[in-house]
């Protein structure tokens, strides 16, 4: 199976601290839920210090993003704009504070947005699809990016047995609608970020399906992510509980890159990390780390403390003289 290369429409987006060219690179983003009741976590980085700690951290072992959420997609109450941006914005001005890494802001409210825009926020990420369309309109007078993720039902509510005639066809006749309508707001073409919202309002075989035939969202050129981390559709389709799910989170993420992605949204970072570079590497868009095996007359013994070992080639120098 060979990559699939989507025709971007801007390949280089610039966002507040930094630069991505999504011709040859994937972005690397980190999930941070300022929540109590987090699907995945439970609520371990609710604490303000906890989140930003677990933010650096997922820098330091290599994410480019790091994506800030004060309310879960599942249904439940309503939060209020003050207490939703009280969990997030104190967290994003700690992080801008101390990185230039990517920052998000998980939010469908524009006063929430507004706020965390003001702290530092390049990115919002609004998993409805603009059911607000004052959203829109305080991203474009602010110039950031926008996540356009599918879902169905109205914020925080729930939708029972979501039917679709052809899932992939629907979700990207979805997503061209909201670009269009972004853009009809002022958001710039080149702000504008596309989701195909793994099991929000779909089940395990749409997920699936969307996983596979990801193409089609990315052939809409515009950068596509993957938010396919620890999900229900990984832990029905593999029967694994949230916490044995990494090497299926990693698995349909490489996929959805193969098919196009170049942005995931993961929770193990240095594991997800990996499969990046990797991945990118075997496009021709990143160097080895460094290049021993079969450059010396001889391959040594793999064992890492034999005195005999072959020394490794900085991957920079003429390797022709050892081959």
């Amino acid at each position: 199976m060979s990559m699939y290369l989507p025709p971007l429409r801007h390949p280089v987006h610039h966002f507040g601290h930094r630069s991505i060219d999504f011709s040859s690179s994937i972005a690397l983003m980190a999930i941070i839920n300022r929540t109590p009741d987090s699907f995945y976590d439970g609520g371990a980085t609710f604490a303000l210090q906890a989140a930003v700690d677990a933010s650096l951290a997922a820098v330091d072992a290599g994410a480019d993003w790091i994506d800030i959420g004060g309310v879960p997609f599942s249904p439940g109450p309503a939060l209020s704009w003050q207490e939703e941006a009280q969990r997030v914005v104190p967290v994003i001005s700690a992080v801008r504070a101390q990185s230039d890494a990517i920052i998000s802001a998980d939010t469908f409210l524009p006063e929430v947005a507004r706020a965390a825009i003001e702290a530092g926020a390049d990115v919002i990420n609004d998993t409805t699809g603009l059911s607000n369309p004052e959203l829109g309109r305080v991203v474009a007078d602010a110039g950031v990016h926008l996540v356009l993720t599918h879902s169905l039902a109205a914020p925080r509510t729930v939708y029972p047995r979501p039917r679709y005639d052809d899932v992939v066809a629907e979700v990207a006749g979805y997503l061209r609608s909201k670009v269009e309508l972004a853009r009809s707001l002022g958001i710039a073409d080149d702000k504008l970020i596309i989701d195909p919202g793994h099991d929000l309002n779909k089940n395990t075989l749409h997920t699936l399906a969307l996983t596979s035939g990801f193409e089609s969202f990315a052939a809409l050129g515009y950068p596509a992510l993957a938010a396919v981390s620890n999900k229900d559709f990984i832990g029905e389709t593999l029967d694994l509980p949230k916490a044995e799910r990494t090497a299926g989170s990693l698995a349909a993420a490489a996929m959805c890159i193969m098919n196009g992605a170049r942005i995931i949204r993961m929770h193990n970072i240095p594991e997800s990390a990996s499969t990046v570079r990797l991945l990118e590497a075997a496009m021709g868009w990143r160097e080895p780390a460094y290049l021993r095996h079969n450059m010396g007359d001889v391959n040594a013994p793999a064992h890492p403390e034999n005195p005999g070992i072959a020394p490794a080639v900085p991957v920079a120098a003429d390797a022709d003289a050892d081959a």
